[in-house]
């Protein structure tokens, strides 16, 4: 089984681990950014950095793997692969998280928010009332990335690898103090 050095040295090697200054999508600042559609460039590493994910998911009883756009759309597809299971995805219209494109949660079905990164679990917790307003059950989020340091309102129940990155109000940066400039927004999330 790959190691969390590994995985590691695969983000960095892909491009998906960046170090600079950073707005996150909960509107925190960073020195360092999980840019995980990078690893997506490379399927074969993706699925190897997510196997150790999908190991643990395989002792649950999960129904629907479901990932917020746009960052947990891949990685969905890719755990439902790995374990054997439907793979959909939400999206924002308008910045409100929706399920559309005919996708379905039926009632009790037991879903798996499958997320790039978790930071604070804002998109996961977006998600987890989509499902519940459809009837579903939320077990949990899984994901390649975990930045919460325990902090998620929903349970990480797997992650490939736990990074201990800081993050920052915006008038608390450091980096926003020593003059570094205007962070850099690479996410996807429109800021309100």
């Amino acid at each position: 089984m790959i190691t969390e050095a590994q995985i590691t040295e695969i983000l960095k090697e892909t491009g998906a681990f960046l170090e600079g200054h950073f707005l996150l999508s909960s509107g925190r600042h960073s020195n360092a950014y999980c840019q995980m559609a990078k690893l997506q460039q490379y399927p074969a590493k993706a699925a190897e950095v997510l196997a150790p994910v999908a190991e643990k998911l395989k002792k649950m009883n999960v129904d629907v793997v479901v990932g917020p756009a746009m960052g947990g759309i891949v990685y969905a597809y890719e755990i439902g692969c790995q374990i054997g299971k439907c793979a959909i995805f939400t999206e924002r219209v308008d910045n409100i998280m929706t399920l559309r494109r005919g996708f379905e949660i039926h009632e009790g079905e037991r879903c798996l928010i499958m997320e790039d990164v978790v930071t604070t679990g804002k998109s996961s917790l977006e998600t987890a009332k989509i499902i519940e307003d459809h009837g579903g059950i939320v077990l949990g989020i899984a994901c390649v990335v975990d930045r919460s340091k325990g902090t998620s309102p929903l349970p990480v129940v797997a992650s490939a690898l736990q990074l201990d990155l800081p993050n920052w109000a915006p008038e608390d940066c450091p980096l926003c103090k020593e003059g570094a400039g205007e962070p850099v927004k690479p996410g996807s999330r429109k800021m309100k």
